[in-house]
């Protein structure tokens, strides 16, 4: 049975960056959550409008099922999603129950400060401030401060890791 670990938090707190790191260094694959978003749903977030529960419904059973699908085969899944109420993460969890989260936190000057600097991406860093607003930290969680270059982020997680494979 394969590993699948949700890589979560707001955006800009770097979770492509962290769950490539965290599957090249465990020959893994990473899937962008971003990507199984709906053309509705990315124009909305495009337009600086937050997503409801209800636009994320779909996402959201669309990334249990592919967690199921990776689950199922061998090796290691990272998977990045927002996952940014515990109801949310609850319907992840159809997928695997054994899915574990990884939760990305920074300050919020600099989460501000990186969706500002990145370039090609549709999410506009007002959007910050909303999903900020809704976030449920999770209790059960490894966790990581995003305020250290990304390969330390990745070793960090990668000792949380395989501490708790012993």
């Amino acid at each position: 049975m394969g590993e699948v670990v949700v890589i979560m938090g707001v955006c800009g707190c770097g979770k492509t960056t962290v769950g490539e790191g965290l599957a090249a260094a465990l020959d893994g694959v990473y899937l962008e959550g971003d990507s199984y978003h709906s053309a509705e749903n990315v124009e909305k977030m495009r337009s600086g409008q937050p997503l409801d529960d209800d636009d994320r419904q779909g996402w959201l059973e669309t990334l249990a099922r592919e967690i199921a699908t990776h689950a199922a085969k061998p090796g290691w899944c990272f998977l990045g999603c927002s996952a940014l109420k515990a109801r949310y993460r609850e319907i992840l969890r159809r997928g695997d129950p054994d899915l574990r989260f990884i939760y990305l936190h920074g300050d919020e000057a600099l989460l501000r400060a990186r969706m500002e600097a990145r370039e090609g991406h549709y999410m506009p860093a007002g959007l910050l401030d909303s999903q900020l607003a809704i976030l449920e930290e999770p209790r059960r969680a490894l966790r990581a401060s995003v305020d250290q270059p990304p390969e330390a982020i990745v070793e960090e997680l990668l000792n949380q890791l395989r501490s708790c494979a012993t």
